[in-house]
């Protein structure tokens, strides 16, 4: 998990959690960076958009990555600093390519009760980017750059 040279952040600044893949399990980490959220000054505008991000991609690599499997693990790694949060999961599904996801806003897909996970990432966080294998994703939050 090397952290995008465009997030503008060393490998060696993040932290790491390892926890197991359930929902309840991920919560660990998500209490973390909220709490460094709100330790830095994050607004009340900045930690939901960033924690409706986060919840997404947690939720999206213990039941689409990992498959629901309590034997698999999730990797958290994250920074938070007062006007930056860099936050990475990996999962140790398959993988996915995000091109290929349908577009939720199309006609066909309004009423599909999946699909609005990534699209909702991408509009909360100031950059994404996922791996080759589609199995980690990469979030960052820039409050200069988001104005």
């Amino acid at each position: 998990m090397r952290c995008p040279e465009d997030f503008g952040v060393a490998d060696s600044e993040l932290t790491e959690i390892v926890v197991p893949n359930t929902l309840r399990d991920a919560k660990t980490p998500e209490e973390r960076i909220l709490q460094d959220l709100q330790r830095n000054g994050y607004d009340e505008q900045a930690i939901f958009a960033i924690k409706l991000a986060l919840e997404e991609a947690l939720t999206n690599a213990v039941k689409h990555g990992n498959q629901n499997d309590p034997n698999r693990q999730l990797t958290i790694r994250f920074l938070v600093q007062p006007r930056q949060v860099v936050i990475a999961i990996r999962d140790e599904g398959v993988g996915f390519t995000p091109e290929l996801l349908p577009d939720p806003t199309a006609d066909e897909n309004l009423e599909l009760p999946n699909g609005r996970g990534i699209m909702l990432m991408f509009a909360y966080m100031t950059r994404i980017r996922f791996n080759d294998a589609g199995n980690e994703v990469w979030m960052l939050k820039d409050l200069d750059e988001d104005g």
